[in-house]
């Protein structure tokens, strides 16, 4: 979709958070004076800056209006009768498209966008590589990024990762390496490389329905005229069968593992433990992202060494130090149960006390107690909303190991420093969101190093963001 639709019509922007903020920053670019209207929470309204409105003043007898040049603001969630008012709603990505008023006002003639669709209507001749997966898509897109600027190519890293694109609106990139969720691959597109690393279930509170949730993220497919798939992964291989370009990773006839070594065919290329990351999901990942460059075109190989400083995403396996002969391990951006396990299995060998749980979205975790049943960790600790479900689930399982239920994160954390002896491990791994205690994962992982004894504020954002 491009900006230019939006010229004469009635616009609405629903969500103030990031993606919220780069779309009203690129809708006052191009139409300065044109009279918008914003639905955001009353929190929100204080995010509001001069490229909104220089001041605000109240309007409207029922108090929820805010009005500014140009601008109103309405603090109260829309329903059908509002958003049937507006012509265009550019919706953020977490508010579900499933939504019964969405479907509604769509019905009486309301298209809905987003900044992700808008950046591809303006940008058709981009070069993009697009990833999305259960898990791993965020390590992989930086990996991409990494392995492309080392062969001096000039990339934009953004998306999901944490730069909306329309904040690099107007900049130029020989390659865009761009992280989608499964809320957004319905709005890119087309793609020169589409890379789907995992597909398992999440976010069934967005999508719906577990094969809606499948389906979503398949819409990335849709649009790559080529794709690569994760070929250890049976659902994502049986999905993609019919792709007229499908490239896999992960199997002995391309990028692969074995014995801690890449390989590509049977020619060893490096070796993954002498890289700054952990684990054979991350092993798959950087796979995937030799195979990418590969498929652009780019030499791999010669790029591969630069790896050896790929500085790791925050929260994701970080090791923040010993604490009384004790390792603190930040995971927090873990949101399912196979996530936790993947955690888990890269710390085999280890006493492993593991704090999982937080939001509860209704995810299975019958899968995750078999296999805690059959390699228990030295103990776990459910915490959150979640936890007194977990711990029913684990004991119906008979998880032969010491299991504790508490509400929140600070007991959850003191129970751990108590139950972990000298030389082990404790593990955030949640298998689960944020939401019932923290804004994100982000500052539930700065609240898991503060509770530990580390400077929790220190942990820094994700590098490389932007065009390099």
């Amino acid at each position: 979709m491009r900006f230019e639709a939006l010229a004469n019509a009635d616009v609405a922007i629903w969500g103030y958070g990031r993606e919220g903020r780069s779309v009203l920053a690129a809708l006052r670019r191009r139409f300065p004076d044109k009279l918008l209207t914003l639905y955001c929470k009353p929190a929100e309204v204080a995010a509001l800056s001069e490229v909104a409105a220089p001041s605000l003043a109240r309007r409207g007898q029922g108090g929820n209006d805010v009005d500014t040049r140009n601008l109103i603001v309405r603090t109260e969630s829309p329903g059908e009768k509002e958003l049937s008012a507006h012509d265009f709603v550019i919706k953020s990505p977490g508010i579900s498209a499933y939504k019964p008023e969405i479907l509604a006002a769509r019905e009486r003639g309301t298209r809905f966008t987003s900044g992700t669709s808008l950046w591809f209507g303006e940008n058709p001749n981009a070069r993009v590589v697009a990833v999305t997966g259960t898990k791993g898509k965020s390590t992989t897109t930086a990996l991409i990024a990494r392995l492309a600027r080392a062969l001096n190519v000039r990339t934009a890293l953004a998306g999901n990762i944490g730069l909306p694109l329309l904040d690099l609106d107007g900049r130029h990139a020989d390659l865009w390496t761009i992280e989608l969720s499964s809320f957004q691959t319905g709005d890119a597109g087309p793609v020169e490389l589409g890379v789907i690393v995992t597909l398992a279930e999440e976010h069934l509170d967005w999508h719906g329905t577990r094969e809606r949730y499948v389906a979503d993220k398949l819409k990335l497919a849709d649009v790559s005229r080529t794709l690569l798939v994760d070929a250890g992964t049976p659902l994502l291989m049986e999905r993609t069968t019919s792709h007229p370009r499908r490239a896999t990773f992960g199997d002995a006839g391309g990028w692969h593992v074995v014995d801690g070594a890449i390989l590509r065919h049977g020619e060893h290329v490096l070796d993954f433990t002498l890289l700054p990351l952990h684990g054979a999901h991350n092993a798959r990942n950087v796979c995937a992202a030799l195979a990418a460059i590969e498929l652009l075109g780019f030499d791999a190989r010669a790029a591969a060494p630069s790896l050896s400083e790929f500085k790791p995403l925050p929260h994701r396996l970080t090791s923040l130090g010993r604490r009384d002969g004790v390792e603190w391990i930040d995971d927090s951006i873990s949101t399912t149960p196979d996530a936790a396990l993947a955690a888990l299995e890269s710390l085999s060998g280890c006493a492993v006390t593991l704090i999982v749980g937080g939001y509860d979205r209704g995810l299975d975790w019958r899968g995750f107690a078999r296999a805690l049943h059959a390699r228990p960790p030295h103990a776990v600790i459910a915490q959150g909303a979640a936890g007194s479900r977990i711990v029913r689930v684990l004991r119906g399982a008979k998880v032969c190991c010491p299991l504790e239920q508490t509400d929140e994160l600070a007991a959850a954390i003191a129970l751990a420093r108590k139950a972990t002896p000298g030389g082990g491990v404790v593990l955030l791994s949640p298998g689960a969101p944020s939401f019932d205690q923290f804004k994100d994962y982000a500052e539930r992982g700065r609240a898991f190093a503060r509770l530990a004894g580390f400077e929790g504020d220190a942990i820094g954002e994700i590098s490389g963001l932007g065009i390099a």
